[in-house]
């Protein structure tokens, strides 16, 4: 058997310099701290049970949900659950999907809706989705709000009047977008076999008694005698116009060529933005595009702008806020979250996928994630406005004197002087 001194083994334990045996326990406990914490770091991703539908964090807080639940909507909404751990207060819903909308059918296509029933937050802008097949047409009508449309599939024509006579009549392809004032007078008719697009409107009570105005309901509810005195014709003529609002009716893609005595929408006063015409830049950061269309290059469209958002995998819309409107949003492809900042230490964490739409109140904070490893996502953002407007909140620390920033956010003055001064919008992944 072979016996140490008490010497032998003071030589044998390794001498960390300038700290002596205080060193060297305190080099000891760091490392059985980094080994835990290495090996620990699995066993808590382990634990947490959002990606399996189950409100239970890492730590193991939370547990199972036993009663009745939607396991796929839970699996689709692990932010629901509670994943994200900087989360507070209450936030009310800020999301739909068309998918819960009621679909109208009709022998030429069919509608939904989100009005401010569905998404009570949603102040400013109510929105549809509307299929058109070839030939079909959105009858002749009117509303009392403006009206804002994005084709993505199909091509559709447009024909408006305005209130000096002068008529516009195009065809709008996949990417093109039109605005109808407020009270201006158009149909849409499908060109396509299938025809799809995007409607919004600048007021969220969309549906309310007076909002919509459709030529035959208003020719069936006006007296045959003045109907006759009024186009000079026999009363006759009006036995045949539908008693109950077609809305979607079934036809033939027109032929027929009409100009007016007083010009056409052009220019500056065109109903029409032809978007798909235009090639978009890569966006700041380098994540994706970001298209803008508002008044400043589609002069007509006062109420309403939009931004046209293409984000690469993995990509982030930076944290930003909008200081004129609350934002819209329409998820059109792809896998998205984001938190909502609303002050005062409220915040929520959403999950988005393709047909969502949801609303960011009137300057809250937040940022758009792609959380797709493969997919783009793209989705389209409205403001009841006449211009789309965001406040970066990294360009605004980076524009601000970096001791006042080091100072409030309690980090180093060398972090802030690295912060870039230009816009980043849509960052992308590392």
């Amino acid at each position: 058997m072979k016996f140490f001194t008490c010497a032998t083994l003071l030589l044998n334990i390794p001498v960390i310099a300038g700290a002596g045996l205080a060193g060297y326990a305190k080099s000891q406990d760091q490392g059985v701290a980094q080994a835990r914490s290495k090996h620990l770091r699995p066993v808590l991703e382990k634990r947490q049970q959002f990606s399996k539908g189950q409100p239970i964090n890492a730590q193991g807080n939370g547990a199972p949900i036993l009663g009745g639940t939607n396991k796929e909507l839970d699996l689709q909404n692990p932010d629901n659950l509670g994943s994200q751990g900087t989360d507070n207060g209450v936030v009310p819903n800020l999301k739909w999907s068309f998918s819960d909308s009621k679909t109208r059918i009709f022998p030429g296509g069919w509608v939904r809706e989100q009005v401010i029933t569905d998404l009570p937050a949603s102040h400013d802008i109510a929105a549809a989705q509307q299929h058109l097949k070839k030939g079909a047409l959105r009858e002749l009508h009117w509303h009392r709000v403006a009206e804002w449309g994005y084709v993505y599939q199909g091509s559709i024509r447009v024909s408006a009047v305005d209130e000096d006579g002068k008529n516009q009549v195009d065809d709008l392809q996949v990417g093109d977008i039109w605005y109808f004032p407020k009270g201006q007078a158009h149909t849409i008719q499908g060109l396509d076999n299938e025809n799809e697009y995007l409607l919004a409107f600048d007021d969220g009570n969309f549906d309310a008694t007076g909002t919509t105005f459709n030529v035959d309901d208003w020719i069936t509810h006006t007296p045959k005698s003045i109907l006759a005195k009024n186009f000079g014709v026999n009363e006759s003529i009006f036995d045949t116009v539908p008693t109950k609002d077609p809305y979607i009716a079934p036809s033939n893609v027109s032929s027929a060529k009409v100009e007016s005595p007083y010009g056409k929408l052009q220019g500056n006063s065109s109903y029409v933005y032809k978007l798909s015409q235009i090639k978009t830049p890569p966006a700041p950061g380098g994540g994706g595009t970001l298209a803008k269309v508002d008044s400043r290059n589609f002069p007509i469209a006062t109420t309403i702008a939009a931004a046209i958002v293409t984000l690469e995998p993995k990509g982030l819309r930076e944290l930003h806020w909008h200081p004129n409107a609350e934002e819209w949003l329409y998820f059109h492809q792809g896998q998205a979250r984001a938190t909502v900042f609303l002050g005062g230490a409220i915040a929520r964490t959403f999950d988005f996928r393709a047909g969502d739409t949801a609303v960011f109140p009137d300057n809250s904070g937040h940022y758009i994630e792609n959380t797709s490893e493969t997919e783009q996502l793209i989705w389209i953002e409205l403001y009841k406005s006449d211009r789309v407007a965001d406040v970066s909140l990294t360009q605004w620390l980076a524009l601000t004197p970096p001791d006042i920033v080091a100072s409030t956010l309690k980090i180093p003055r060398s972090v802030v002087d690295k912060l870039k001064k230009e816009k980043q919008s849509l960052i992308a992944a590392k």
